[in-house]
């Protein structure tokens, strides 16, 4: 997929991931799949009604698993704010999971209960939404919680619930501040729209208008935008439309009415003149944006818009990928993008600086390249190449029915916004009719105005968010969605009134799940090719694609400790070009196919990865086997690709988590154990400095062989078709005579020294607190009781110590703990971002929490109820797609499990007993040999950390 496509998607898609159509033309071997038939493949069938009271509903069937997607958007976002109360839109969004009159606890806990996947809520500037896709027979479970809360909401309402969700909110916000770029938000939309314009202001609101919110207005905001009349419901998956008009008129109909809702007056800004900003934040290196605004999803421009970025910088070989960072690598990287939300849009061009060159330099070439695309347009092929690659990530998606990205929220999307939830073919339509001439003359219109140009500068921030985002000086960009959960007028009928909607639903009690269906897991399959390599295998028709996984017994745990970054840097230099494809003829050979292959690792793997369109397969395994098999580890590319980890490093180190991941892992493990580095892989900079091709073509030859090797695939094929192609492509690939190579896990681990180990972060409004010991388990042991007493502590939304400090204390937006999933020795971490001046206290509550826990306060038996059923139930949903279905056979045979593993899990879970789960949890957390890093303002923190009656270090991250 695209970077356009990808960037959209994280901020509201206008073109969402649908569901599969008629099958696809097998292409001839040498010629990919002609873009018109892409686009007959994207299909959703609906049906739709409207209750009494004006619900709208959408109903899509699919049967591939006994789920149903259930999402409700409402048509209120930032932009309906007024001013002086920026930001409610996003706080009510948080209100609505405290609980409801008939259902009063935290919305999640019943959630958890029936197995939901795929359950949240987001904000952005138009519209609030709330999702979960649950087991069938949770349905009447899901549309009771959904209806209370639109009907029966305001008696559950309360001060200490508004001030909770408050500090939650405001803790969101430091979260975001917190990051690299993480004012940008409001740079962009304050100055791209005019004070008084509806999307000037921040969608996560201002810290003044946060803290004036009284409970009469939050009440007022519900009564006034929360009616039935004001939104949309889908439902997508194993349901049918009889089914859900019975259901839907049972729960929602008895909903009166809300008022009708008037649009606010809204206008695409242009500038009227140049304008030029520049800020200094904690960034590795000068980045420049040129931004402009840009018209409305519903415009016939913004698809052709959005071509035309992928053209200019979204595709990896786009006119700016190719001028500035390979031909003459003065960026080490750049992009470009268009996003349209409903009623205007933003196009924003980016180049990171490459270290020592002149940013004026930079900043005219920039101005250069886009004048000449804007002077030449795009080529045909070029157009045909953005097409392929953007329809192959929408195909992608055709196989999830919610979530963030599936069925439903393209159904959803073009019902609230254009009044057609199958607005998403309009688009396609117009992408696949887009001519060269069309794409330069939409470029021109728009880009020839006067651009917002902002300069990015290393250095110490001048000011923070705390007294950003408000509806006079605020903005909001690429977080236009905020999820709740741990990284508009009124429209007319789709379809008749079916005069459904006055039936009393009995809400004195949770509706019975029922009918639950188990697991079916595909059956696997297994081949091996003429020279060994075995071949995983499982079948999945529900759409034209196929998912390979070529995995190697590598991974970061197989770097050399005195060349830490190697793999990462083999890595990047291999999608550089191959013997017979440089860089540029790689990257579009990519495109063209519609397929995305790249190599990627873990502490344990090395994988190479291949998403490729059915018609397309037998080119894009010829292509990834070349890619695997022959790199050209080309010595001018690798100048480049080490100034771009180079660059990664940097913002690394002034990543508030990453800092503190890399601080953390070598202590625990030692710094000679293959898990005590750096986890990201990037190692550090003078060994990435040092590194020379023969270096990285002597890993690539020791570590990338044949007998290392297992090749996993998933998808619309056959074991004996998809052998076939792989021997093709790989089975006359040969081992070397030389003997495997070895990771020496036998290295002792340091006994734990508990301290903290504090960082200094100047100005940071939070600090991140990270806590661990490595146990006694491997990823291969049975640890289904160890897990489900880390979900409990900790490890999900409901856990201890979340509900402690996000949901009791509001202290933080959330914390977590976790078990690694590493083949060898495993480590417990703790992760708590967490607002500065409850540092101290933060530790306090871990240690008294935890004590309990391991103490006399061991898992009771809701919580022992809650785990077991949502282990249970949520397993049909979590192999809903290829990928999770490829997760699952990588982790099979990564940890030597059964081939029925998955299918033998409920009864697993269902066995468990609460003095076992609590006996694993004394066995194995504690509380008293705990490392901490703490990440933060040392001038706030450190006088925290030193009442807590822990040696105190202040070190620096190794770089």
């Amino acid at each position: 997929m695209p970077r356009f496509h990808r960037f959209a998607l994280a901020l509201a898609a206008t073109t969402s991931l649908v569901a599969a159509g008629p099958a696809l033309a097998q292409a001839k071997a040498a010629d990919p799949a002609p873009i018109a038939d892409l686009v007959k493949a994207v299909d959703i069938p609906y049906e739709a009604f409207t209750l009494d009271n004006g619900l709208r509903v959408i109903v899509h069937e699919d049967r591939k698993a006994p789920v149903v997607a259930v999402s409700v958007w409402y048509r209120v976002g930032s932009k309906h704010e007024p001013k002086g109360k920026t930001g409610f839109a996003h706080l009510f969004e948080h209100l609505m999971f405290n609980g409801s009159e008939n259902s009063p606890g935290d919305f999640f806990e019943p959630l958890q209960q029936v197995g939901a996947t795929d359950f949240n809520g987001t904000t952005n500037v138009d519209r609030t939404n709330y999702f979960e896709t649950v087991p069938t027979g949770a349905l009447d479970r899901a549309l009771f919680l959904e209806s209370d809360r639109m009907g029966h909401l305001l008696g559950a309402v309360t001060q200490e619930k508004l001030d909770n969700q408050r500090g939650v909110v405001q803790n969101e916000k430091r979260q975001g501040d917190n990051n690299p770029y993480g004012l940008l938000r409001y740079e962009i939309f304050e100055n791209l729209f005019p004070t008084g314009h509806p999307y000037h202001h921040s969608t996560i609101g201002s810290m003044a208008d946060l803290n004036s919110a009284s409970l009469d207005d939050v009440k007022g905001w519900f009564s006034d935008n929360y009616g039935p009349n004001n939104a949309v419901l889908v439902l997508a998956g194993d349901i049918d439309v009889a089914t859900a008009k019975t259901k839907v008129a049972e729960w929602f109909g008895d909903i009166p009415r809300g008022p009708e809702i008037a649009a606010p007056k809204t206008a695409v800004p242009t500038l009227p003149a140049p304008l030029a900003k520049e800020v200094k934040d904690l960034i590795p290196t000068t980045r420049l944006y040129r931004m402009w605004a840009i018209p409305g999803l519903n415009d016939a421009e913004s698809v052709p818009l959005q071509m035309a970025m992928g053209v200019l910088g979204g595709l990896s070989s786009s006119r700016l990928d190719n001028a500035m960072v390979r031909k003459d690598p003065v960026a080490v990287s750049v992009s470009a993008f268009a996003q349209s939300f409903e009623d205007a849009g933003i196009l924003l061009v980016q180049a990171d600086v490459k270290d020592g060159v002149d940013p004026a330099v930079v900043g005219q070439r920039l101005d250069a390249e886009i004048a000449k695309f804007l002077a030449t347009g795009p080529t045909a092929d070029e157009l045909q190449r953005a097409a392929a690659s953007y329809l192959a990530g929408s195909i992608a998606g055709l196989e999830s029915v919610g979530g963030f990205g599936g069925k439903a929220v393209a159904l959803a999307e073009g019902a609230l916004y254009s009044n057609d939830p199958g607005y998403y073919k309009v688009e396609l339509e117009r992408l696949a009719k887009a001519t060269p001439e069309q794409v330069k003359a939409v470029a021109n219109k728009w880009l020839s105005r006067p651009a917002f140009s902002l300069t990015y500068t290393p250095g110490e921030r001048t000011e923070g968010g705390e007294n950003r985002g408000g509806a006079v000086i605020g903005g909001k960009v690429a977080a236009a969605v905020e999820p709740d959960r741990y990284w508009n007028p009124a429209l007319g009928d789709v379809g008749p009134d079916m005069g459904l909607g006055t039936a009393i639903a009995d809400r004195s009690q949770l509706p019975a799940v029922t009918d639950l269906k188990a697991l079916d897991f595909p059956a696997i399959e297994r081949a091996k090719l003429k020279n060994g390599i075995e071949v995983v295998f499982a079948h999945r028709s529900t759409v034209p694609t196929v998912n390979v996984a070529v995995s190697f017994d590598a991974g970061y745990a197989a770097d050399p400790h005195s060349a830490l970054g190697t793999q990462s840097l083999m890595l990047s230099l291999m999608d550089e070009g191959t013997k017979s494809l440089d860089s540029i003829a790689f990257a579009e050979a990519k495109e063209r196919l519609g397929a995305q292959i790249d190599g990627s690792a873990n502490s344990d793997e090395t994988v190479f990865s291949l998403f490729a369109l059915k018609p397309n397969l037998a080119p894009s395994l010829t292509l990834l086997a070349d890619y695997i098999r022959n790199p050209a580890f080309d010595a001018k590319e690798l100048e480049r690709v080490r100034a771009q980890q180079l660059n990664r490093l940097k913002s690394e180190l002034n990543n508030p988590n990453a800092i503190a991941s890399r601080v953390l892992m070598p202590v625990l493990y030692g710094a000679e154990h293959p898990y005590g580095i750096p986890p990201s892989g990037l190692g550090d900079a003078k060994s990435v400095a040092a590194a020379t091709r023969d270096q990285l073509a002597s890993f690539h030859s020791t570590w990338v062989r044949p007998d290392l090797a297992t090749i996993f695939v998933v998808g619309d094929t056959t074991l004996a078709e998809v052998t076939r192609q792989l021997d093709a492509a790989f089975g006359n690939w040969k081992a070397p005579a030389t003997a495997k190579p070895t990771k020496h896990f036998e290295i002792a681990i340091p006994k734990p020294q508990p301290r903290i180990l504090l960082v200094d972060r100047p100005k940071s409004p939070q600090s991140v607190i990270l806590a661990g010991k490595v146990i006694d388990a491997k990823g291969s042991d049975k640890l289904e009781v160890l897990r489900s007493a880390n979900d409990i502590f900790g490890g999900d939304f409901l856990s201890r110590f979340n509900m402690n400090l996000r949901e009791t204390k509001g202290w933080s937006y959330g914390v977590r703990t976790r078990i690694s999933a590493d083949k060898d020795r495993l480590a417990w971490v703790i992760a708590a971002p967490v607002q500065a001046d409850r540092t101290g206290d933060s530790i306090k509550e871990l240690r008294s929490d935890l004590t309990a826990f391991l103490g006399d306060k061991g898992v009771t038996a809701a919580e022992l109820e809650r785990t077991v059923n949502g282990s249970v139930r949520e397993l049909p949903g979590s192999f809903e797609t290829s990928g999770d279905v490829l997760g699952g056979l990588r982790a099979i045979e990564k940890f030597g499990r059964p081939d029925d593993y998955y299918e033998t899990l409920a009864a697993t879970y269902e066995a468990m007993k609460a003095p076992e789960v609590d006996a694993a949890a004394r066995a194995t957390f504690s509380s008293d040999d705990l490392v901490y890093v703490v990440v933060g303002d040392a001038a706030v923190v450190k006088p925290q950390l030193d009442e807590l009656g822990l040696p105190v270090e202040t070190v620096s991250p190794a770089n």
